[in-house]
């Protein structure tokens, strides 16, 4: 039910990255839930991780393999997150890591470990040794559309795209996956996404343009308001293209950042457009703030709303709903009586009210559309921002009532 998304375009292989699939059976039958990505000795790395307290026994290993040791492989199972485990949990991805480790000869530290799926069963560590075998047998340049097919769980599409230009002479890629559909919220939404770059950047500035990037993509994207236990972006910089980024004053670093917020907006909105049940893909824009933080307040409490959600749904121009989220969301000295609301064009409230020439046909003419703009001024100073959320469905209900079963 993906509104307005297909199938990934060419996806271009990035020189010092190799990705290999298998079927482990962790939780699927007859499909790749195994994934490896491996990376050549020079790669650095960076990353960003679910805020969530409760988060996943991989996070935390993860995170603290990353600050120990540049990554050389990452381990990825789809159909068991792998959280809510305990102590056996975090024995069971070191267990993950030692395998995968001996059998390619590298450090424990050296591998990190990611899990998507149902949260709270054991994960069946027995499984690996035979996945991890299959996976390292089948690693390639070009695997890049069928890891985005193994990490999916209730994704109904796999999400990848490729972004390349030149860089002071020198051809730079990179090439990035993602999975998500519910369970997206900001700061990291089950979100997974791995992006390659050929590029080399020093640890500082790979750090800096993957905080940035995710900001402006994952970090204002949201289903359900509902942020995983899972969580994680990775960006592994192999340096194999020749350029070396240092100076973050400099044209280099200004395209190389460019180019990655935007592979990372194209696949985070992919997410929203696969978001579980929805049949609208919605752009909230708020303007006119005072600032970035209290234009995001708006934004969040307009696309949490279920009122507002559901309302889409039904294509209803219910924009009562739409202005009551504004004002309950906490902005101090709001004047109800200055926001300005528009919906794909149509002005719908001026200064607080039913704008004169509104119609509820407009209203609805607008309202039927799969892809929708809200535009909401609240006209308090200059800052702006933008998120991409979700309708509420039936199919959403569905979906979440029958995961486990």
């Amino acid at each position: 039910m993906a509104v307005g998304l297909g199938m990934p375009g060419r996806l271009l292989p990035v020189d010092g990255l190799r990705l290999g699939v298998a079927p482990a059976g962790i939780r699927y039958r007859e499909r790749n839930d195994l994934l490896i990505i491996a990376a050549e000795e020079g790669t650095c790395g960076a990353a960003v991780f679910t805020r969530n307290a409760f988060c996943a026994a991989p996070v935390q290993l993860a995170r603290k393999h990353l600050a120990m040791f540049a990554p050389r492989y990452l381990l990825v199972n789809a159909g068991n997150a792998n959280a809510g485990t305990g102590d056996a949990g975090m024995a069971a991805a070191r267990e993950t890591c030692h395998i995968l480790a001996e059998r390619a000869g590298c450090a424990p530290e050296a591998v990190l470990p990611f899990s998507t799926g149902v949260i709270g069963e054991p994960l069946p560590v027995e499984k690996f040794p035979e996945g991890i075998a299959c996976a390292l047998d089948d690693l390639r340049a070009d695997g890049w559309l069928d890891a985005a097919r193994t990490i999916m769980t209730t994704d109904t599409l796999p999400k990848a795209c490729s972004r390349q230009t030149t860089i002071s002479g020198r051809k730079v890629t990179l090439t990035g996956i993602a999975k998500g559909s519910g369970m997206i919220h900001p700061n990291m939404a089950t979100l997974l996404v791995f992006v390659g770059t050929d590029a080399g950047l020093s640890q500082t500035l790979l750090d800096r343009a993957l905080r940035k990037a995710v900001d402006g993509s994952f970090n204002s994207i949201t289903v359900d308001g509902d942020t995983s236990t899972n969580d994680a972006c990775i960006l592994l910089a192999t340096g194999k293209s020749g350029l070396l980024i240092e100076d973050e004053t400099s044209q280099d670093y200004a395209t190389f950042a460019g180019l990655l917020a935007d592979l990372c907006r194209e696949l985070a909105q992919a997410v929203v457009r696969d978001g579980e049940g929805a049949t609208k893909f919605v752009t909230i824009e708020i303007d006119t703030a005072y600032s970035v933080e209290e234009a995001r307040q708006v934004a969040f409490a307009v696309a949490h709303s279920p009122l507002v959600k559901t309302a889409l749904f039904a294509s209803d121009p219910n924009w009562g709903r739409i202005l009551a989220a504004v004002g309950r969301s906490g902005l101090v000295d709001l004047d109800a009586g200055r926001v300005d609301l528009e919906i794909n064009g149509v002005r719908i409230a001026t200064a607080g009210g039913r704008d004169p020439g509104y119609t509820e046909a407009q209203g609805q003419e607008a309202l039927a559309q799969a892809d929708l703009l809200i535009r909401i001024a609240l006209a308090r100073g200059t800052a702006k921002t933008r998120v991409w959320t979700t309708d509420l469905s039936h199919e959403y209900v569905r979906i979440n009532a029958d995961y486990r079963s």
